[in-house]
């Protein structure tokens, strides 16, 4: 990096003094430990003494353990598939949710696209989470055993959760507007006993009615043994073999009893994209998950009690799960079910005035397509927004700034980058830093985060591969059915020996913020320099005739290399030559010669996943030959339609 990005805010004394991450840091002084002066100081110590930091989080948080662990961790003899913490420790995340809980303020804010908001109180989640938990283990359901969900985002899905959380059963959804094959992909694999799903859900206007989709699908999963039906119409006809939500409402209970499991009981099982081949099912640790979700979200994000805490998400984003831990951070949980840009661009930032939100999260897509759109909200229109979140995908500088301009001023820009993997953030915020465009603050407390270069060796102010050089809890425990964690070991291991290798270009700055390049697996090699493609976007994107864009870069066979860029055109606009000029004189001079692809080509659409990421990589395998059913798993995109244009181009070439 040859220059500093520019400066968009830094925290008050009075904002740091007050900030959660400052009172553990007094807190820590209280318990013997040295005097941290900084976030670097309080950063190297919690990666270089990784047990004292994690039972400091555990002792700060107060976590209740049912039966003491007899250490922080074991390791095996190599490697970090294996390791275990806190074992002998037992505990429940439901009953963390629930422990401080409070009449005077909702636990749950909901909002829709009928434009109605709702907010359910501590007392009616808890008599709602006991009376499903009752019902489950009436049906026999036991500690281990899994409960898939279907729903959509509704207050429903958290209730299923925290009741089948509180018996030790593991949780797994989908979002309802999976494909059908996809849903069975994942569910096949891990044997659910009970499902909960919607009869229709509604989107961007739309009622998609579901119940026909349903039946294939469970028709696929014989270990079913109960499927509860969430009606949008109360009054609404079930089929006799399934229950519904409404009558489990009715059933009879006292408070929920939370069952306490091992630290590294499954909490739930999330997926990898399954951009090619059958999606991974990534088991995470009940305990794991939450103390990294209390790190994560009161220090580096600064969550309090009574805050309203919204990240727009889907039921299949590992997002949803992560938002969950606001519930943990006694604030309240804010939900928004429907497109995030209907009737307009405007529908969230509605939503969150009128739900008084003070942390207000989404993918970096959103704010981009805001940008286009020219949106702006006067001083006065968000006066309890205190953070802004962004993840997902990089967050261009210019969608930093427009943030700060066109948004709030004083607002803190919280931009995190981490995956499904971990169900959390490798970097992202710090109440104590500045924010500066395009660059996310810091790496996260206790993740041993490097970037490394080709020969293994660790790189400042350059563009390396993302390592993690130690544990963190909640890396995964296994892939469900995984024998010898194969896939496991596959995914992250052997690549570099020793490390995890996440498969991101970050550039750590000897400031030590983080500046996110792509995916490595998509990256862009011109003359042996990497370049990631979200700083082709970045420029691509700014130029008012262009809606989107995707580049990628083609080996071939003599060695050589091929980078197309596709984009796709706004209304009323055509891709000339003229424009195609313009395109690559603004690559070369707001990045460098090696930006500028060598063609450009209009397409009608950017092939995406169901949860938003830019399908490079199929691209590229499609360019290069590859069949789409083995480039894509077509039934886990959202426009599975788009890959005939680059099938055409790949007959072309």
């Amino acid at each position: 990096m040859l220059h500093r990005a520019s400066l968009l805010w830094s925290p008050s004394p009075a904002f740091m003094q007050s900030s959660r991450m400052r009172d553990y840091m007094r807190w820590l002084g209280s318990q013997g430990h040295p005097a941290f002066g900084d976030y670097a100081s309080l950063y190297d110590w919690s990666v270089r003494d990784i047990d004292g930091f994690w039972q400091s989080i555990v002792r700060y948080f107060d976590v209740r353990f049912h039966q003491p662990a007899v250490s922080v961790r074991t390791s095996p003899e190599s490697g970090m598939i294996g390791t275990r913490w806190f074992p002998g420790g037992t505990l429940s995340y439901a009953e963390h949710v629930f422990r401080n809980r409070t009449s005077d303020r909702p636990a749950i804010v909901f909002g829709s696209e009928d434009g109605r908001i709702r907010e359910m109180g501590w007392e009616e989640l808890e008599h709602k989470v006991a009376c499903v938990a009752t019902w489950l283990r009436r049906c026999g359901i036991e500690s281990g055993d899994r409960v898939a969900s279907l729903l959509p985002n509704t207050p429903e899905a958290v209730i299923a959760f925290l009741a089948a959380n509180s018996l030790g059963a593991v949780w797994s959804s989908c979002s309802p507007d999976f494909g059908q094959a996809g849903i069975v992909d994942r569910f096949a694999q891990i044997e659910p006993k009970v499902i909960f799903l919607p009869d229709a859900y509604r989107y961007n206007g739309k009622t998609h009615v579901r119940m026909e989709v349903w039946k294939e699908v469970l028709a696929s999963l014989p270990s079913l043994r109960q499927t509860v039906v969430v009606s949008q119409d109360a009054d609404a006809a079930v089929p006799a073999d399934m229950t519904r939500w409404e009558d489990i409402m009715n059933t009879e209970s006292g408070p929920p009893i939370f069952e306490p499991v091992p630290f590294d009981h499954p909490i739930w099982i999330l997926y990898s994209s399954g951009t090619t081949g059958k999606p991974k099912a990534i088991t995470h640790s009940t305990g794991g998950c939450l103390i990294e979700h209390l790190k994560a979200l009161v220090l580096h994000q600064d969550v309090r009690p009574g805050d309203r805490y919204f990240w727009y998400s889907t039921t299949g984003w590992m997002m949803w799960n992560y938002a969950l831990g606001s519930l943990l951070a006694r604030a309240t949980l804010v939900l928004y079910d429907g497109a995030p840009a209907h009737p307009d661009m405007k529908a969230l930032w509605s939503f969150a005035q009128e739900a008084g939100i003070h942390h207000f999260g989404s993918g970096a897509a959103f704010y981009i397509s805001c940008m286009k759109a020219g949106l702006a909200f006067g001083p006065e229109a968000l006066p309890l927004l205190r953070t802004v979140g962004s993840t997902g995908s990089p967050l261009p500088a210019e969608a930093f700034r427009w943030i700060y301009d066109s948004v709030k001023r004083d607002v803190w820009l919280v931009s995190i980058s981490g995956g499904t993997d971990v169900c959390s953030a490798f970097v992202g915020g710090c109440p104590l830093l500045p924010v500066h465009a395009g660059e996310i603050q810091c790496r996260l407390l206790g993740c041993d985060l490097e970037s490394f270069d080709e020969t293994g060796q660790q790189v400042r102010d350059s563009v390396g591969e993302m390592v993690i050089r130690q544990p963190m809890p909640s890396m995964p425990i296994r892939f469900w059915n995984d024998t010898g964690d194969e896939r496991y070991r596959a995914s992250y291991f052997e690549s570099i020996p020793g490390v995890w290798r996440h498969g991101d270009w970050i550039e750590i700055t000897d400031e030590g913020s983080i500046v996110i390049s792509g995916r490595s697996d998509a990256t862009l090699n011109r003359d042996g320099v990497r370049i990631g493609t979200s700083e082709v976007y970045g420029v691509v994107e700014s130029l008012p005739e262009v809606a989107d864009s995707l580049v990628v870069c083609i080996e071939r066979k003599d060695g050589s290399f091929h980078m197309p860029l596709f984009v796709v055109m706004r209304e009323s606009f055509e891709l000339d030559d003229p424009l195609k000029e313009r395109i690559k004189r603004e690559l070369r001079a707001r990045c460098s010669p090696r930006h500028v692809p060598d063609a450009i080509h209009s397409v009608s659409e950017v092939p995406y996943t169901i949860s938003g990421k830019k399908m490079e990589t199929p691209v590229k395998k499609i360019l290069m030959g590859i069949e789409p059913s083995r480039a894509a798993s077509l039934d886990t995109m959202r426009n599975p339609h788009s890959l005939a244009e680059y099938m055409r181009f790949a007959a072309a070439q």
